[in-house]
């Protein structure tokens, strides 16, 4: 070992001392990563649930980084009180070279801390929308919904975020807390349809595919530990307007965020046959239309024509 540490430094001009070092470092590194892959080995072997899985492989990538750095401080520059020197003296110049990297990394410390997602959840953050895929020190990554396609679903974009957005966007999170959310189907019925038997019908519908009230009674009350979120009603519910072209009724209801669209689809669906089966009403669209009231309009208020008054000829003479 003398004479290949002696020839090395012949050749590289670095001293014994620089060689240990640069063999521990390399050793430690070799060891940090075999150690990671036999625990990685082990829960792939031993559980099934990937957020187990990929929790694991992120705290252990954690912990062999936070490992690497500590060894490698004390082997290169003994002991802590050094490091600290040396990163005090780099401070300045690296807050001004390096500023979007450090406010990256403060953001993860941020959401590590306090939460504001976590991997699964499905949140908005500015003008982009999508599941929580990934998290890293420097940015997060999301699978986009929405965009060109319609209610919520998936585009398949995978979109990367710095984690630094955290501080100066507007984060809507769609699961976090109350775990459901509030969606409107809107029904135009003609002002001729029977339009309070439209409204049973679509309450009667609303029941059948709504979250049941027992069940979201109880995730409400797990939020309002926490948030101060309150409702008093969890049951659907129809509400009646009018527009233009009709009496609207707007179906009100509670579903999970990954099932506003088939929720929707079925909602609409039922309303389609059910409404084929009753001749007293029909949907309301934009059209155009001439409206006689004497013909059409209520007995009560028709008022009979009134002859024209003619100008008195005589006065002419």
């Amino acid at each position: 070992m003398d004479g290949l540490t002696g020839w090395l430094e012949r050749i590289t001009s670095m001293s014994v001392a620089t060689q240990n070092k640069i063999v521990i470092s390399a050793a430690t590194i070799l060891v940090l990563i075999l150690v990671r892959r036999l625990v990685l080995l082990y829960v792939r072997r031993n559980f099934d649930d990937i957020q187990v899985q990929y929790h694991v492989r992120k705290i252990s990538l954690y912990i062999a980084y936070f490992l690497a750095i500590l060894i490698m401080s004390w082997v290169w520059f003994r002991g802590l009180r050094a490091l600290t020197t040396y990163f005090g003296l780099l401070s300045a110049g690296l807050a001004i070279a390096l500023r979007d990297p450090l406010v990256n990394l403060a953001g993860w410390v941020f959401i590590l801390w306090r939460k504001p997602f976590e991997v699964g959840d499905r949140i908005a953050m500015g003008d982009h929308a999508g599941d929580v895929i990934d998290t890293r020190i420097f940015q997060f990554t999301l699978m986009e919904i929405g965009n060109w396609v319609a209610a919520d679903q998936s585009t398949g974009r995978v979109i990367h975020i710095p984690n630094g957005k955290v501080f100066t966007e507007t984060l809507a999170n769609y699961t976090k807390g109350f775990q459901y959310i509030w969606n409107e189907v809107p029904v135009m019925v003609t002002f001729e349809s029977d339009w309070e038997k439209a409204k049973r019908i679509m309450m009667k519908i609303g029941d059948k595919h709504a979250i049941h009230d027992v069940k979201a009674r109880n995730q409400l009350q797990k939020a309002a530990r926490k948030f101060m979120i309150f409702y008093a009603t969890l049951t659907p519910t129809v509400y009646t307007s009018v527009a233009d072209s009709g009496v609207l009724l707007t179906l009100r209801y509670l579903c999970h965020p990954r099932q506003r669209r088939g929720t929707a689809q079925a909602i609409w669906e039922d309303v389609l046959r059910e409404f084929a089966q009753c001749d007293d009403i029909d949907f309301a669209y934009p059209t155009q239309r001439f409206y006689h009231n004497l013909q059409e309009g209520k007995s009560g208020r028709v008022r009979p024509i009134e002859p024209i008054p003619q100008p008195d000829e005589s006065l002419n003479d």
